[in-house]
């Protein structure tokens, strides 16, 4: 497995925090789950062709999610500083950025960015997925808002051809093996279109993730066909409602749908106490 080191890997980072959030991990401790969404912002291209970081905000500001995982946040060529502007997500979204790049002007790790309430991330690691190009994962355990207990949230974008995706999701599961048992989620555009589950490179997932299923069509956003947009949860992450928002705005904004969904987690007693 290709683990990232440096800035990001194995600290314990804080967050900014709001003088009214709630909680260990300032993200609502009272709400019985948690909204996530995942969004391939299409490097903030939208489909008529017009560069808007704005009009992506503004779909996030759509999605009222407490997590949020996003694609393509950074420039592909080149230093790859960030394309939105973070002061400017926060105001509108309430939403801040965990601290994965390893360029003071970056947002995301291999364009991959996660987006929380204000509060803490308990650990972070940033890992090189295997293939022909580029390509990386963010993974983060943060305390669990409704839960006295940490989860893990992986966000990823995997490559475009099978047998990096199916080497992708080894690396993956290798590192996922490696950490404590708490409840999981997998987010990110796993650019998987075939819905045979023999034939699809998601098929490994399932001993962790159990079923991954057909998934709901998010690509391309003007007429959607494909689920490569995925939210994935492990047996202590139930993934509820799973939706793809289809907002008018979305349509133009990136050629991807974001997806959305409501998570319940069970936080094992003992973890509970740790945390």
């Amino acid at each position: 497995m290709a683990r990232a080191t440096g800035v990001a890997a194995g600290r314990l980072l804080s967050l900014p925090r709001d003088a009214g959030a709630t909680g260990k991990a300032g993200l609502a401790a009272t709400a019985p789950g948690l909204r996530v969404a995942s969004y391939n912002i299409h490097k903030c291209v939208g489909t008529d062709g017009k560069f808007d970081p704005g009009r992506i905000t503004a779909v996030i500001a759509e999605l009222g999610a407490d997590l949020v995982a996003l694609q393509e946040v950074d420039r592909r060529f080149g230093r790859r500083t960030a394309l939105l502007d973070v002061a400017a997500l926060r105001q509108a979204t309430g939403l801040v950025a965990v601290p994965a790049s390893d360029l003071s002007d970056g947002l995301g790790w291999h364009g991959n960015a996660l987006l929380v309430r204000p509060g803490t991330t308990w650990r972070l690691d940033r890992l090189e997925l295997p293939g022909v190009e580029p390509r990386g994962a963010v993974i983060a355990e943060l305390l669990a808002p409704g839960a006295a207990g940490p989860i893990r949230v992986v966000a990823a974008h995997f490559g475009l051809l099978r047998r990096c995706r199916a080497r992708q999701v080894e690396t993956i599961l290798d590192a996922l093996t490696q950490g404590a048992d708490i409840p999981t989620l997998l987010l990110g555009d796993l650019n998987e279109w075939r819905r045979d589950r023999t034939r699809s490179s998601l098929h490994g997932l399932e001993p962790l993730f159990g079923p991954v299923g057909r998934g709901k069509p998010s690509f391309p956003s003007r007429r959607p066909l494909l689920a490569l947009d995925r939210i994935l949860g492990c047996p202590r992450a139930r993934v509820r409602s799973v939706e793809v928002h289809d907002s008018p705005l979305a349509r133009t904004a990136s050629d991807h749908l974001p997806l959305k969904a409501r998570v319940e987690f069970e936080i094992a007693t003992d973890l509970a106490a740790a945390a």
